[in-house]
């Protein structure tokens, strides 16, 4: 027999425990063993609390004390046990009624199900799991009790509630009756985590990828399902999908739903009943959801999730006992940096223009410019500044920091592509970062221009140098003009 095929058998049998615990309660009649009932006698229950294992134990659940060992103990789980008041199991006609009672029973509903059969409950006793899973309860007269899991971690779907007698007979001894009972209910236990993908964006408006995945209760019916996404005012949501992580191929539509809220941007993947059957099914496996945002607006972004494994999750408040699961948060970060433009006495100087590239490759070939709200090309305020805002921080990658050499890490490049008027351009690409400093400070990076020709005074060109060139000029054209004279005087004379 297959492993999952194990786990599903351990599943089925395991969410029939209070049908379990009843029927070897009320099975056996009392004239079958002896002594009788001693309706004077104390008894106990003793519950012992386990995650449920991946495959079937064994084990016996008839009231004994079984051995445990391998199995993963739950601590700090509340358990709440109330007599059903009326039914007296020293007698057969206490027997008759609670096997009567059985058989309406409803875990979904037991308070209800078993005062709708005509009993009362008794006042609630209450006791939580010690570090070995196990919570005592003494001082119990003879009688039937109803067991509640009233207290449980977040992630956690509780066992059902169950009804088990004090006494049960004995299974080693058919004459004998066990009036110290140990029962065994076991939890499923739900994990998530949560991811984001930013590494390849370098600028708003690009897609980064939220990745949430939460385990599947370990259950033979699972009863509600989903993973819920509140994502901070700087993203903009653009889409969601869910899969499930082994291939399991489910369809939005007919496995779940997704619904977005605009109001508070947050986004809601609900299971269906049909998508609930397909989870029960491959619960071996884990929920993924991939959430697609866009970052809107610069800032240190964080941002957790909450998965909600049973329905139970759904109508308690996050971070509450039996509530979701809220992941432990990421974060993507969106900085700017700040230069101020200067002449070679430090004097600020308006009129240049700059693209950014994220490679020098491209900066030096002039392809591929940063493209920021719809610009590639950047031009130096009056005073001098200019601000390039909207690029991923340098050292933050993946939710995580990250270090110069690394794939991941950033480093941006500034192209002069118009020079102030009488200034050279910049020779060559300057390299600046981005990240909490460059955000936070003024002026992070200060670039300086020098004037045309390095400041030097070209040649032929400009005020007095060609003012005396021009009359040089005429100097030498007047001269030639009475040589020229002088010359046809000569011929004449001759």
């Amino acid at each position: 027999m297959s492993n999952q095929s194990s786990r599903r058998l351990w599943k089925a049998a395991a969410t029939t425990i209070a049908g379990a615990v009843l029927a070897m309660s009320f099975s056996a009649a009392p004239a079958s063993a002896a002594p009788l009932v001693d309706g004077d006698q104390i008894g106990s229950i003793t519950v012992h609390k386990f995650e449920r294992p991946d495959t079937p134990t064994g084990l016996p659940n008839n009231g004994t004390a079984v051995d445990t060992t391998g199995l993963t103990a739950l601590a700090g789980i509340e358990f709440t046990i109330q007599q059903v008041n009326t039914i007296d199991l020293a007698t057969n006609a206490g027997w008759d009624a609670a096997h009567n009672l059985s058989s309406v029973f409803s875990p979904a509903d037991p308070a209800g199900s078993i005062t709708g059969a005509g009993f009362t409950l008794g006042t609630g006793t209450a006791q939580v799991t010690d570090a070995a899973g196990t919570a005592s309860f003494g001082n119990l007269p003879v009688g039937l009790y109803l067991v509640t899991e009233t207290n449980y971690p977040a992630g956690v779907t509780p066992s059902a509630p169950f009804l088990v007698s004090v006494p049960l007979t004995d299974p080693d001894n058919n004459d004998n009756w066990i009036y110290d009972v140990h029962v065994y209910p076991k939890n499923s236990i739900t994990g998530a985590e949560k991811i984001v993908t930013d590494a390849p964006d370098v600028k708003l408006g690009d897609q980064i990828d939220f990745t949430i995945t939460g385990d599947i209760p370990n259950e033979a019916v699972i009863d509600g399902y989903k993973i819920v996404d509140q994502l901070d005012e700087k993203l903009t949501y653009l889409g969601a999908s869910a899969t499930l992580v082994d291939g399991t191929v489910i369809t939005e539509g007919t496995h779940y739903t997704v619904a977005f809220d605009a109001d508070t941007n947050t986004v809601s993947i609900i299971f269906t009943p049909a998508g609930l059957a397909v989870l029960a099914a491959n619960n071996d496996t884990k929920v993924q959801v991939v959430v697609n945002t866009a970052v809107n607006t610069i800032g240190e972004i964080e941002n957790d999730a909450m998965v909600y494994p049973n329905l139970g999750s759904f109508t308690t408040v996050p971070g509450q006992p039996g509530g979701p699961i809220v992941t432990p948060p990421v974060v993507t970060k969106w900085g700017e940096m700040t230069l101020q433009k200067t002449n070679e006495n430090d004097a600020a100087l308006a009129g240049a223009s700059f693209s950014v590239y994220t490679n020098e490759a491209d900066a030096l070939a002039g392809t591929n410019a940063v493209v920021l709200n719809g610009q590639s090309t950047f031009t130096v305020a009056a005073d001098g500044t200019l601000t390039i805002s909207g690029l991923r921080y340098s050292d933050w990658a993946n939710g995580a920091a990250v270090l110069p050499g690394s794939a991941d890490f950033r480093t941006y490049y500034l192209v002069e592509t118009t020079a102030p008027e009488g200034y050279e351009l910049l020779a060559e690409p300057i390299s600046f970062l981005i990240n909490s400093t460059s955000t936070t400070v003024g002026i992070d990076l200060n670039v300086k221009n020098i004037p045309s020709n390095g400041g030097f005074e070209l040649p032929l060109t400009g005020g007095v140098g060609t003012g005396l060139l021009y009359a040089a000029g005429a100097l030498l054209v007047t001269g030639a003009g009475l040589l020229l004279v002088r010359s046809r005087r000569n011929s004449t004379n001759s």
